[in-house]
């Protein structure tokens, strides 16, 4: 019975704290988004950096509104003004919004083009990105164009190589070669990128459901392609990725 209680309140209160979530992420938007519009008048890397603090703010405080600590490690391994490709894993909806303003650099995210049609946010979410439409082979060539001008005017690539979240019961999904590809092509580093405890906070399997989390963010060192070719740069991230995240996973 105690079992039974514990569990029907905590489906309530994951329920009561999502909307919670969503008011007050939709209200901490309305109050930055004026200053990241802003940010399109200061053109290049700077006004990127710049719009990337601002999400930075806009996320710490909504995470703390939502009882969700955020602990960031391994920025150490970014070397000033050095443009990488930034690959993390995918889990939950939560991962994209806490991704990139947690790099220590003026970066960009591949993104769907659909999320655009949203009012307002759509314009905050062109600024942040790099659009591409899957079912489009010409939007994925201008896309990858796109990202190799991005990571030529300095700033970093921020990719999802598992394409889509990771509904399984691994710890990350088969990467797709788009990033390595990328990589190989521009001789970038890849910085592997791990989140924890999103899909706790946010299970894939549950709708309007959340529950304050400690998560975390790890930035591993960076590997660089060497001789490898897309094929093998991808199984090598894959391992390194998969190892550290199995060793470091908290139950």
């Amino acid at each position: 019975m105690k079992k039974n209680f514990t569990y029907y309140f905590k489906e309530i209160f994951a329920r009561v704290w999502a909307f919670w979530g969503l008011i007050t992420f939709l209200v901490t938007f309305l109050i930055i988004f004026i200053p990241s519009m802003l940010t399109y008048l200061i053109k290049g890397n700077k006004g990127q950096y710049i719009f990337i603090q601002v999400s930075k703010v806009w996320m710490r405080t909504w995470l703390f509104l939502i009882g969700c600590s955020f602990k960031v490690k391994g920025l150490k391994n970014f070397e000033k003004d050095k443009p990488y490709i930034v690959a993390v894993n995918h889990n939950t909806l939560l991962d994209v919004p806490v991704t990139c303003p947690f790099i220590p650099a003026a970066n960009k995210t591949i993104a769907k083009k659909s999320f655009t049609k949203i009012p307002l946010f759509g314009s905050f979410y062109r600024r942040g990105s790099v659009l591409v439409d899957r079912n489009d082979a010409r939007s994925r060539v201008e896309s990858f164009v796109a990202m190799r001008k991005v990571l030529a005017d300095g700033m970093c690539m921020c990719i999802y190589p598992e394409g889509t979240r990771n509904r399984t019961k691994e710890p990350l999904k088969p990467f797709f070669d788009g990033a390595f590809k990328l990589a190989v092509e521009t001789k970038s580093e890849i910085i592997p990128a791990l989140l924890f405890n999103t899909n706790k906070s946010m299970p894939n399997n549950k709708i309007m459901y959340l529950l304050p989390t400690k998560l975390e963010m790890h930035f591993l060192a960076p590997i660089a392609p060497k001789e490898m070719n897309a094929k093998e740069f991808k199984e090598e991230v894959f391992d390194v990725m998969t190892t550290y995240y199995k060793e470091n996973k908290t139950s």
